[in-house]
């Protein structure tokens, strides 16, 4: 018999007349009319092709075909009905592991000191983290959510836009200390730069000065070139050179002095961060939770 959408609802209708004891009740319980109540049964039986009850004026009974089926069937729809109830909870509680693939900037000096926070919020979530730049298969091996610097590819994921960040250029005030002035972006030629490997092209990241609208770019020469972000602001804490950086995350360095800004009134580019997951449909709670705990964050 091929399945008809019409077979489940037929069932639910049956038990229904079962637990209250007759068709008028049923039609209460399930919302429908008697005459509705006794057509899905009547359909429910064409379907199965046995007559599941037996109808008098004063009583109604289950044949024993119909008992036979009751018996089959009422574990069967609890079952489901349980199975869409966990579903609808688990889409809204926040459980479970959650599985990231994150920039190394985010993961690094962003993500982890907010962990502590995020799992006392949430003590039944857990997570897996995936560090990567990689803009290839971000959602790959069972990923819930990327996280990403830079404009959107063309991947068919959706991208939700985090926020964009400033890119500043920092030093110790050691390492600026008796060396030449920095007055204006020319003046990087006479100063150590710590480059940053692009991940893409695997060349350094270029550097470049925006104010008013206008971008220029910059040569920069350095004995240093790095792709992980901490050990970056290591060797730039370390007095090594000038170093370009993502403000996102910066704070607890130029809060404390570690690193000042210079050149501050060139600092007008914009980098965004997005996620990308793979669906418009309803998120399940721990990436809207996830999502919504670094939203907030970030903006306090």
């Amino acid at each position: 018999m091929a399945f008809d959408a019409r077979l489940l609802s037929g069932v639910g209708v049956m038990i229904a007349v079962v637990e209250n004891g007759g068709f008028a009740r049923a039609a209460e319980a399930v919302g429908l009319t008697p005459s509705g109540v006794s057509r899905a049964v009547a359909r429910l039986e064409a379907q199965v092709g046995a007559r599941l009850f037996d109808r008098h004026p004063r009583m109604m009974a289950l044949t024993e075909a119909g008992a036979r089926f009751h018996a089959e069937v009422a574990p069967l729809l609890a079952a489901i009905t349980e199975a869409a109830e966990t579903a609808a909870a688990d889409s809204s509680q926040v459980r479970g592991r959650l599985k990231l693939s994150v920039d190394p900037w985010f993961a690094r000096i962003v993500l982890a000191p907010r962990l502590p926070a995020l799992l006392a919020r949430y003590p039944e979530l857990s997570l897996e983290l995936r560090v990567t730049n990689a803009f290839e298969e971000m959602l790959a091996g069972g990923v819930d959510l990327a996280i990403r610097f830079g404009p959107p590819p063309i991947s068919g994921l959706i991208a939700r836009k985090l926020l964009d960040t400033r890119v500043l250029t920092v030093a110790t005030p050691a390492y600026l200390a008796g060396r030449p002035p920095l007055r204006a972006p020319a003046d990087i030629a006479r100063h150590d730069a710590i480059l940053f490997r692009d991940p893409q092209s695997g060349r350094p990241f270029t550097w470049e000065f925006h104010r008013g609208g206008k971008a220029i770019e910059v040569p920069v020469a350095g004995r240093l070139v790095l792709d992980d972000p901490s050990a970056a602001l290591a060797a730039c804490e370390a007095g090594l050179g000038l170093f370009q950086s993502f403000e996102l995350g910066l704070e607890p360095w130029l809060n404390s002095g570690r690193l000042v800004t210079v050149l501050d009134d060139w600092a007008e580019e914009r980098f965004p961060l997005h996620a990308y997951y793979a669906s418009r449909r309803q998120l399940p709670g721990k990436v809207r939770a996830f999502l919504d705990f670094i939203a907030l964050s970030l903006a306090a």
